[in-house]
């Protein structure tokens, strides 16, 4: 990711977009390297999907199906182009932010609990950057999939800022979109990342303050 450096691209709308694509860059995907499971289709009844931006995925990805996801995939969301490569989102000329897809259980993890890693695994109040890593593909944002998950964004979003505030921190710049948003899976190669290279790139700016969710 850190080597993949681009300059701040101009504000891109649906007219200055890169082209879209008709077939997806992975049409066949395999199963989660570690979990096992299918990281695309529908969602297991009694489950939920969540959809979270927070720089760089391969490192964003591993928190997730180590917190007890079903599964977990990464992809692009938030743009214009459809279907894009990794290389074209990194242009920064697609719209897209580098996102990763956790399905879980809510008998077992909470959505709050979710959000509570999400916040505390990157560092929401910096601009279109994470670390070293630079332009709006690694921008904050959640993409949630229902009204009650957007209420819940919203006032996680607001607890973790009063926590930043007060520590003199920052004010998020997190993204929290209502539902409607379409998610396109990220090349193979970029599945599971960190499983295929354990020593591969991983980098993620913190604030080392805890979001006040319980855990």
């Amino acid at each position: 990711m850190s080597f993949l450096q681009f300059s701040q691209p101009p504000t891109v709308t649906a007219e200055t977009a890169l082209p879209c694509r008709d077939e997806p860059v992975l049409p066949n995907p395999r199963p989660h390297t570690v979990l096992g499971t299918p990281i695309d289709g529908s969602v297991p009844e009694g489950m939920e999907e969540a959809y979270l931006a927070l720089g760089c995925y391969w490192g964003a990805e591993k928190i997730f199906w180590e917190l007890g996801a079903y599964t977990t995939s990464v992809g692009f969301m938030g743009g214009f182009t459809k279907n894009p490569t990794y290389m074209e989102v990194c242009t920064g000329l697609t719209g897209h932010t580098e996102t990763v897809r956790v399905v879980f259980d809510p008998k077992k993890i909470s959505y709050e609990e979710i959000l509570a890693a999400y916040f505390e695994s990157h560092d929401p109040t910096t601009l279109n950057r994470q670390g070293n890593d630079r332009g709006t593909q690694y921008r904050s944002a959640i993409f949630t999939t229902t009204p009650e998950q957007y209420e819940t964004a919203l006032r996680v979003r607001s607890a973790y800022q009063d926590v930043l505030v007060g520590a003199g921190k920052d004010q998020i710049v997190t993204e929290v979109n209502e539902p409607g948003a379409d998610y396109y899976l990220a090349e193979d190669e970029h599945q599971q990342y960190l499983d295929k290279n354990p020593f591969g790139y991983n980098c993620h700016s913190r604030t080392g303050l805890p979001c006040p969710i319980a855990r």
